[in-house]
């Protein structure tokens, strides 16, 4: 019986952390050889995958109930709204009109929709890199809105970076910060 607890002990944390390294921007890639818009653009997606993919791994029921004042979003509801500017974006790359009545989902499901939204708008970026036919489209009281690409630059990319930001400032203020070795820098970790 030992052993068996034993040979758990060592598999299950393994096999978590491999559960882990599945999900998309655990680390950033080498960076192009060459400067173009599509390789800057999908570079910052790639600092935003990584950055949220550090800054909601392995929160706990305090941390996603956290929020510093009374009207302020809870950390649950600033990754729901990370979620909705990803599906923005994907919205664009699929032509279609932007939804802003999304499903509920739980933590774990929001983190990986969300980090699989960011590689889908990375790889279409690598795939179709004419910006010039993507455009944001949303209803919003009775009207149709129409946006080029231009508005996801400072709209939901920016917003969403500046939103990961918010996620690490409430979880170091609910004492989980991030794990130490997450260099958004490099793209790369250095765990010890």
């Amino acid at each position: 019986m030992k052993k068996i607890i034993l040979l758990v002990l060592l598999i299950f944390p393994k096999w978590i952390s491999s559960q882990e390294i599945s999900l998309p921007f655990y680390e950033i890639g080498d960076y192009p050889s060459e400067y173009s818009s599509e390789n800057i653009l999908s570079r910052m997606i790639e600092g935003l995958g990584y950055r949220y993919y550090w800054a909601s791994e392995s929160l706990n029921e305090n941390d996603l109930k956290y929020k510093p004042s009374e009207d302020s979003r809870t950390t649950f509801d600033i990754l729901e709204h990370i979620y909705s500017l990803s599906q923005m974006i994907v919205s664009s790359f699929k032509n279609q009109e932007f939804n802003f009545a999304l499903k509920k989902y739980s933590y774990e499901e929001l983190r990986s929709k969300t980090l699989n939204n960011f590689k889908y708008i990375y790889d279409s970026l690598i795939k179709n890199p004419d910006l010039s036919q993507l455009n944001i489209t949303f209803r919003r009281e009775g009207n149709n809105l129409h946006f080029p690409f231009w508005n996801h630059i400072n709209g939901p990319i920016a917003d969403a970076i500046w939103h990961c930001g918010q996620v690490v400032t409430n979880r170091r203020a609910s004492g989980n910060p991030i794990r130490e070795g997450v260099n958004v820098f490099t793209g790369k970790n250095r765990f010890k």
